[in-house]
């Protein structure tokens, strides 16, 4: 079964409860071995299996993956078409043993204008698995962050000019209520591929606080030594949400 656990230890407080991974490089890697484009990007599904099936033994509770942003249907018609039929292959494939194992697939990003068997798609991934307890695979499709936070200031605009809400009590919880992440935990850890080191436009409200690694892999080639090697890199780290950590030795010295 592709996505069934493997032996694991118990759940470590090092483990990160939300992964979200920028899966970059599949045309590089297609380009470097003289294969068509089309090639890196099947190959790119494969490594989401992979990182499925990891996040599944590392006990991560979220997985999030930025499959196509909205600024992705500027490529190419026949390239765009291609990645559509990957998309449409995945879930077609793979859904059913995504649900055999218990994992709720989630779908952020705009869906007006999608196209309908692609929108009926994702809506068929949702509701299938909406009651599932395991792994949370939330797909970022159609996906774009600022899109997202604007679309949740003009919600928040509007619940403000019918009166819901007081301008002056609007909180950070208040905005974060109306994105479309809504219900999920911020990102404890991100994780992108092919050694760039930017966030193109994935989760800039919900990265705040989050740990990037950037690992110099492409796409098609990440696997679980490459999880487990930025998990290690997670867990190496001292997360302080702005404050200041003592330790033991520095508060016996003051």
């Amino acid at each position: 079964m592709p996505f069934a656990r493997s032996p694991a230890g118990p759940r470590s407080d090092q483990t990160p409860a939300h992964v979200a991974i920028i899966m970059d490089g599949n045309g590089r890697w297609a380009k470097a071995r003289g294969l068509p484009r089309f090639e890196g990007h099947r190959r790119g599904v494969e490594a989401v299996r992979r990182a499925v099936r990891s996040a599944i033994d590392h006990d991560v509770r979220f997985l999030t993956i930025y499959t196509f942003s909205s600024e992705n249907w500027r490529r190419p018609a026949d390239e765009v078409a291609l990645l559509m039929g990957l998309l449409k292959r995945f879930i077609r494939v793979d859904l059913a043993e995504l649900h055999k194992n218990f994992v709720r697939v989630r779908v952020i990003g705009e869906r007006e204008g999608l196209p309908p068997d692609i929108l009926a798609l994702l809506e068929e991934a949702e509701q299938l698995t909406r009651d599932n307890c395991g792994l949370t695979l939330v797909v970022a499709f159609n996906y774009g962050s600022r899109h997202e936070i604007v679309s949740a200031a003009r919600r928040l605009a509007e619940d403000v000019r019918q009166g819901r809400i007081d301008p002056d009590a609007i909180s950070d919880e208040d905005f974060a209520a109306r994105l479309d992440s809504a219900d999920i935990p911020d990102p404890d850890l991100i994780i992108r591929t092919s050694g760039e080191m930017r966030l193109s436009n994935f989760l800039l409200w919900q990265a705040a606080y989050a740990e990037l690694v950037f690992l110099p892999i492409l796409w098609p080639d990440f696997d679980d030594a490459a999880f487990v090697a930025a998990l290690e890199q997670y867990a190496a780290r001292e997360r302080r949400f702005g404050a200041v950590v003592h330790t033991t030795a520095a508060m016996t010295a003051s």
